[in-house]
């Protein structure tokens, strides 16, 4: 004899309004699990967990989302994603000649209004925080769009809508976990997409995570994690995918837009990996690994640096000037191998003037190894164009220029000694003391 079903239809449940309020709905099914599953152990079973189902349609979200069941699904039909940002950069008085407005697919609309003075756990659309013993486990979300709707003005002369700033996190986790899955999942114009803390064995996985201030940010501490196979793309303020103080994280085969203020950035980060990754940044700065990142894996990436074509942005930079590094490292027998870095920028632009930029650098530590890199540096004459699509094409697929640029492919700083850089550059492209350093330039031609 069956018992009830543990699968939710959020249009079919008898509390509350799914189009007026999700929250209210899905924290209704929660409570209904918490209350049927109440014994840990029933014939050797007890707690299955549950599966919450978001048709197809668009879910105001007024009140937040608190997951304290493990072994919950939270899935939908469509991840939705489309540009909110070239909407709100096309004129008001071409929208209705538009196809689509806004996102689509099972959509979350998060329409939470948070006080200033709260943290950002309050302001996410979805908390998961459990406490006690063993760690909320196997919680998944998949197949849906979260929509942080707008951003804010933040008080310079750009568009409220290129701020990246409105205080909304589309899922926190607060607590430590353990193999929670986040698939298939569409994130636009939140501030924080994807806050996780304390992970392990996450996946992370083929998620379109794009026009939010940060996109992946592994807080705390972990172990055992990856992010696979996702399009990711945050805003000149946030970071793209952001981890500290993990172990064994593997990074490989995302697709990185660039905008980020970085690519990829592990602080306290050890035995862990990137590779096979594109990444595509319109500032230096693109992998930073630092607070004593050691033993790492780099390799097999593709680094594009080049400059923003699109006129909203044009002007916006993170900060940081061309002798940064686009791989910049600090710590300890690090290792970046076969990495392909092109720098394709107008050298009339390089910050500060008639500065030299550097592809790799190391910074701080000793024992790292950097190895057979291709750093290709070419002066182009920058163009900008009000399609974000088209002016985004052409520049990618435009590969003449003037003239080559000057580069140093490999710096080391003083602070970093006893390191092996090996065919990265030739013998003027790699800065490094030689009597600290072992160096083997790559030979040049006639040579």
């Amino acid at each position: 004899m069956s018992g009830p079903s543990n699968h939710y239809d959020v249009t079919r449940w008898p509390v509350g309004d799914p189009f007026a309020d999700l929250g209210e709905v899905i924290n209704s099914i929660i409570a209904d699990i918490k209350t049927r599953q109440s014994n840990a152990n029933v014939a050797d079973g007890g707690k299955p967990g549950a599966v919450i189902y978001l048709p197809p349609g668009d879910y105001h979200l007024r009140t937040q989302v608190v997951v304290d069941v493990s072994f919950l699904t939270i899935h939908g039909s469509g991840h939705g994603f489309t540009s909110s940002s070239i909407r709100f950069n096309v004129p008001e008085g071409e929208w209705p000649e538009l196809h689509e407005l806004w996102p689509g697919g099972s959509r979350v609309l998060v329409d939470l209004e948070p006080d200033a003075g709260e943290d950002d756990s309050a302001r996410a659309a979805f908390l998961v925080e459990r406490s006690g013993s063993p760690r909320i486990s196997s919680v998944e979300f998949s197949n849906f769009c979260i929509d942080g709707l707008r951003f804010l003005p933040d008080g310079s002369e750009h568009p409220a809508a290129n701020s990246y700033l409105n205080g909304k996190t589309g899922i926190h986790v607060a607590s430590a976990n353990d193999s929670f899955r986040v698939v298939g999942m569409g994130f636009v114009y939140l501030e924080h997409a994807l806050v996780i803390h304390h992970a392990d064995a996450l996946s992370i996985h083929d998620n379109f995570i794009a026009e939010c201030g940060n996109c992946v940010e592994l807080l705390g501490w972990g172990q055992a994690s990856k992010i696979t196979d996702n399009l990711i793309g945050a805003g000149f303020r946030g970071r793209s995918i952001y981890a500290e103080n993990h172990g064994g994280l593997l990074i490989t085969a995302n697709n990185v837009f660039p905008r980020g203020a970085s690519s990829v950035h592990l602080t306290g980060v050890s035995r862990s990996s990137v590779t096979n990754n594109r990444l595509h940044s319109f500032y230096p700065g693109m992998v930073i690994l630092d607070g004593g990142s050691s033993e790492n894996l780099i390799a097999t990436n593709h680094l594009l640096r080049d400059e923003e074509p699109w006129t909203p942005f044009l002007g916006i930079d993170n900060g940081l000037d061309d002798r940064f590094g686009l791989i910049r490292v600090g710590g300890d027998h690090n290792s970046v191998i076969a990495n392909h870095l092109s720098l394709v920028i107008d050298a009339q632009r390089i910050r500060p003037p008639q500065a030299t930029p550097v592809a790799v650098r190391l910074t701080a530590g000793t024992g790292t190894l950097v190895a057979t890199n291709h750093v290709v540096a070419m002066d182009v004459h920058a163009r900008s164009g009000d399609s974000a699509f088209s002016a985004q094409v052409d520049a990618l697929l435009s590969t003449t220029a003037s003239d080559a640029l000057g580069v140093t492919t490999v710096l080391v700083d003083p602070a970093s000694a006893r390191n092996s850089v090996l065919d990265s550059g030739t013998e003027e492209q790699v800065v490094a003391d030689r009597t600290a350093n072992a160096v083997r330039a790559t030979p040049t031609v006639g040579a």
